[in-house]
């Protein structure tokens, strides 16, 4: 696509609900006035915007067409914000950062969809934005409002975008919608081609991807059972156990999820599961495990043989990990509320037994850590927002001593795999390596003893990562370390 010329298309939000009975002539659809709201409460409290959005939404009596405007709306202008914010300030006369933030909602909101919309007309658009800022109480900058989004309207097509040969980064930063520092870290670390290549992933919508309770029934049966609602389902290509459903359906309503046919996860981490390689009869520690998603792979993976400890700061996250397990049928999952960047070595077996006298050890233990999350920004529109450039640095302090007390209670022979969702490094080797340089009885588990079918994704490195771009998974980071028995 030329720079310059609008992306019709990418992130559009659905037309039903155009003209529909919400509309009024006193005031906004309240689809708009919504995500204005909701935009507002991110950017001045760094509020999550999925949780925004629902706790919003689920206040309201919207049509489903409405609630389809409302979240394409919120998520569109998140995804895209960088670059209508430069589209923007070259119709301002001031710096868009001066504004009110809710200001800022309404023309940002108002700007996407003069700049990916086909069907909704410039006058609508700049109307209903206009009545936004009025309904918000932001009466005085109606005005603003409407002169900028009107010169939007008829200036975007020539406003021009820098191109990635001219100047790497601002071509991330303006027209692919990275914050500047991501946009810096992301060339630095794979260099332009990639990192335009992530950049642009991150914006589209990604697959639908779901793991198949095998206690229940296997990926040729689900395939058949959803075919009505998901003609595009599919084997997942590494995971044994995956199903890609397609590119878009709510897979969390269906009555076979319900059932416990399934879980909705992403391909890549399953893969975190599959590397630990559980064996049925093993003791297994997951020191991360809210919500619960790989806890339960695992717990499946034992097939009622052995057990599962899961930990987690918070008592209430704990609570999904026991409603997933009654979903799907699993036992042997224990939960307890423990901090695990400090000591384990007292930790039961299982909650409620007495710890072992000589100290406890697990077969696996898993550390899917706390991260930046910046592997998946296709599912989390607001990550790229709310994390700041000194969040990598200070969450793999945290990683670091999450994953040296998970060693301590690691069998002589077992297995302790290291995860994250996030592409940046300083969160992915540049944990594991002073870790291994520290704790001389771990080695890196080499790809040749590593799952055959895993064997692409492994690195020269010997880590495995998958990328939005190259796998059309979540970026995903892991490595398999094992603890060298005493000769």
């Amino acid at each position: 696509m030329a720079e310059g010329r609008s992306r019709r298309g990418r992130g559009r939000p659905p037309k039903n609900g155009e003209g529909s009975p919400s509309r009024r002539k006193s005031g906004p659809t309240a689809a708009r006035l919504i995500a204005v709201r909701v935009l507002d409460r991110v950017e001045r409290v760094r509020a999550f915007a999925d949780l925004a959005l629902h706790h919003t939404l689920a206040q309201t009596h919207l049509a489903s067409v409405d609630r389809a405007l409302a979240t394409e709306l919120v998520y569109g202008t998140l995804r895209w914000r960088g670059r209508l914010d430069y589209i923007l300030q070259q119709c301002l006369d001031r710096e868009l950062s001066d504004l009110e933030p809710v200001v800022r909602a309404t023309l940002r909101i108002g700007a996407y969809q003069l700049h990916f919309s086909d069907r909704i007309p410039a006058t609508a658009a700049v109307d209903e934005a206009v009545r936004c800022a009025r309904a918000v109480g932001a009466e005085r900058a109606t005005g603003l409002v409407n002169a900028v989004l009107r010169r939007v309207s008829k200036e975007q097509a020539q406003v021009r975008f820098p191109t990635l040969e001219e100047d790497p980064l601002a071509h991330l930063e303006h027209a692919l919608s990275l914050p500047g520092w991501i946009a810096e870290r992301w060339l630095n670390d794979y260099g332009p081609e990639a990192a335009a290549a992530l950049a642009e992933v991150s914006n589209a919508p990604p697959p639908l991807a779901v793991r198949v309770n095998p206690l229940l029934s296997s990926r040729e049966t689900l395939i058949a059972e959803v075919a009505e609602a998901f003609p595009e389902a599919t084997n997942a290509q590494w995971a044994r156990q995956g199903v890609i459903l397609g590119r878009s359906g709510n897979a969390g309503i269906d009555p076979l999820f319900m059932s416990g046919h399934y879980t909705v996860q992403d391909e890549a981490s399953q893969l975190v599961v599959e590397l630990l390689e559980v064996r049925p009869g093993q003791r297994v520690l997951d020191v991360c495990a809210a919500p619960g998603t790989k806890t339960t792979g695992i717990a499946e993976a034992l097939a009622g043989q052995g057990s599962v400890l899961a930990l987690d700061r918070h008592a209430g996250r704990l609570k999904l990990i026991a409603r997933a397990a009654r979903r799907l049928g699993l036992s042997g999952i224990s939960t307890l509320v423990r901090d695990s960047s400090q000591s384990l070595l007292d930790l039961p077996l299982a909650a409620g037994a007495p710890a072992p006298s000589d100290g406890v050890h697990f077969d696996r233990v898993l550390a899917d850590v706390p991260c930046s999350g910046l592997g998946a920004m296709r599912r989390n529109a607001d990550v790229r927002w709310r994390i700041r450039a000194q969040d990598p640095s200070e969450l793999a302090q945290t990683q670091s001593e999450i994953l040296a007390q998970a060693a301590q209670v690691v069998s002589p022979g077992g297995t302790l795999v290291y995860s994250t969702c996030t592409v940046m490094r300083e969160e992915n080797e540049e944990v594991i390596q002073p870790f291994l340089k520290a704790h001389p009885h771990f080695k890196l588990v080499p790809k040749a003893d590593l799952p055959p079918h895993l064997h692409s994704l492994i690195d020269s490195d010997g880590f495995l990562r998958c990328f939005p771009h190259k796998h059309d998974t979540d970026g995903f980071f892991a490595a398999r370390l094992e603890k060298v028995r005493a000769s």
